[in-house]
Formats: structure tokens, sequence, C-alpha cells
């Protein structure tokens, strides 16, 4: 069995939260910024990283919201992934994403509800849980991630 190793991005701002839509298998889904960990890279290297290509977005995370473990049923993949908060305090402005993988199609700001609206197409169950952790106040100190690395 191979383990992945990910990171993700709750990026909020006033009630909303960034949203990247992807084409996967010919499908579109939605999933928060995110992807997989570089070799040589911390994991909010790769966070930051992945934030800016996938949204354009420079920012530094503001805290932690822990690790989850995913084996979809179609793969025999495991994904370890480590889920940062990124608090905009300042209106994110245009941004798109630089994509070099090509397959963020847009970014998209929505609140939960309209998330909710998109649940069955979104990319994982993290994504929902990531978003649940977050409102239930979950906020993790970086400094308690590097200590444990």
């Amino acid at each position: 069995m191979e383990t992945r190793l990910t990171v993700a991005a709750l990026v909020h701002w006033q009630g909303r939260f960034l949203m990247v839509e992807e084409e996967i298998g010919g499908e579109r889904r939605f999933n928060q910024p995110a992807g997989h960990v570089e070799a040589g890279e911390t994991l909010t290297e790769a966070m930051c990283r992945e934030l800016y290509e996938e949204s354009g977005l420079r920012l530094a995370p503001t805290a932690w919201l822990g690790a989850s473990l995913f084996r979809p049923h179609d793969t025999a993949a495991t994904y370890v992934r480590f889920a940062f908060v990124f608090e905009l305090e300042n209106p994110p402005g245009d941004h798109h994403p630089e994509d070099p993988d090509g397959d963020v199609l847009a970014c998209h700001w929505w609140t939960r509800e309209e998330i909710a609206e998109r649940r069955a197409s979104l990319r994982s169950p993290l994504v929902w849980q990531t978003i649940d952790n977050y409102l239930a106040g979950t906020r993790l100190p970086l400094h308690a991630l590097q200590a444990h690395m």
C-alpha cells in the first residue's frame, strides 16, 4: 500500500471559503487548494506553493487544522492530509491560478451553504470535514506541528 503525504488550504474570508474547480478524469470536482508534498519541502512550504499554484495567492498559514487519513475505495493508496488555515483580513482581490498542471478551471469564494449544494462533486469527504472542523473552532498552533515533525 502506498502512502501519499498531502496538504490542503482552508482559506476563509468573511464567511466564504476558497474552492478550486478542477477537471479530474473528465469530471468537474471542487476542492480546497491542495496537493502533494514534494521531496525536500516542509509541510508549510508545500502548502504555500500549492496555494499559489492553484489560486495565485501568496499567503502564510495562521493555524493548523490537523491531519486526516483517507483511503479512497478505488485505489490502494492512503492519503495523509495536513490542513492549514489561512485567514484573510482584506478582500482577496482578483487572483488567478498559476496551475502548472493545467487542471484548475476556476477559483470560487463560496459560503458553506453554497458548498453544500455541490457536496456530491467534492473531491473527497475531507473537504467537508475540513470546513466543519474550522467552523467548530479547531485551530492548532503551527509550532505544534513543527514540534512533531
